[in-house]
C-alpha cells in the first residue's frame, strides 16, 4: 500500500529534497522520493519476503561471479525533469564483490557499480512496473528484475537506453528465466508458484 506522509508541507525556504530527507516515517515504513513525489510504503507482507528470499538464495549460490547483495539500500537516480534526484529503495541490489560498493556508502549512494536491482511488486504495482523501471534505466543500471505477483510473471529488463530498457524477457512463474553475465545461470521460478 502506498500512502502520502502526514507531515507538515515544506515552506518556501525548504526544498522538496530537504523535506524528504527530514521526513520521519513510522517504524517499519520506508519513504522514497520518486519523480518529485514522496511515496511512503508500509512493511511488506510475508509472501513478498518469501519471493525475495527465494530469489536471493539462488543469486548468491548460483552466480558465476561473486556478488554482494544489499536489501533495502537507498540509491540516488536521475529524475526525468527538474525534480531533485530520485531516492529509491529497491528490494535488492547486486554488485560484483570485488567492487565493494556498499562499504562506506552513504545512506543514499550513487548507482555506479550496481549490476542488478530487484523489485517484488507490492499492493500498488504501477511504481515497480513503470516509474521505478524508468528511474533505474536512466541511472544506467544494466539489469532490472521484476517479480510481478499479480501477473505471476518475472521480467528481466536489460540494455538501458535513456529512460527505459530496450531488452526484456518475461516468463510465467514455474519457468526458468536466464540471467546473463555476470550471473550466468537460469533462475528457477518453480518456488514462486
Amino acid at each position: 500500500m502506498t500512502a502520502m506522509a502526514h507531515e507538515p508541507m515544506a515552506t518556501d525556504e525548504e526544498t522538496l529534497l530537504d523535506y524528504f530527507l527530514a521526513l520521519k516515517t513510522p517504524k517499519g515504513f520506508q519513504a522514497e522520493l520518486i519523480e518529485g513525489e514522496i511515496v511512503v510504503t508500509p512493511p511488506t507482507d510475508g509472501d513478498h519476503e518469501d519471493y525475495l528470499s527465494t530469489l536471493k538464495r539462488q543469486v548468491l549460490r548460483k552466480s558465476a561471479a561473486d556478488m554482494d547483495e544489499s536489501a533495502n539500500k537507498g540509491i540516488k537516480a536521475p529524475s526525468s525533469g527538474e525534480d531533485p534526484a530520485n531516492r529509491l529503495i529497491p528490494d535488492a541490489v547486486y554488485a560484483p564483490r570485488d567492487l565493494r560498493i556498499f562499504r562506506g556508502a552513504e545512506p543514499w549512494m550513487p548507482c555506479d557499480g550496481i549490476t542488478m536491482v530487484v523489485e517484488v511488486t507490492s499492493s500498488k504495482p504501477f511504481g515497480d512496473r513503470t516509474t521505478k523501471r524508468h528511474c533505474y534505466a536512466r541511472a544506467g543500471i544494466p539489469l532490472y528484475l521484476l517479480v510481478d505477483r499479480d501477473k505471476s510473471t518475472i521480467t528481466l529488463f536489460s540494455d538501458p537506453i535513456a529512460d527505459d530498457y530496450v531488452g526484456n524477457i518475461t516468463t510465467p512463474f514455474g519457468k526458468p528465466i536466464p540471467l546473463p553475465a555476470p550471473f550466468s545461470f537460469d533462475l528457477d521460478t518453480n518456488d514462486f508458484l
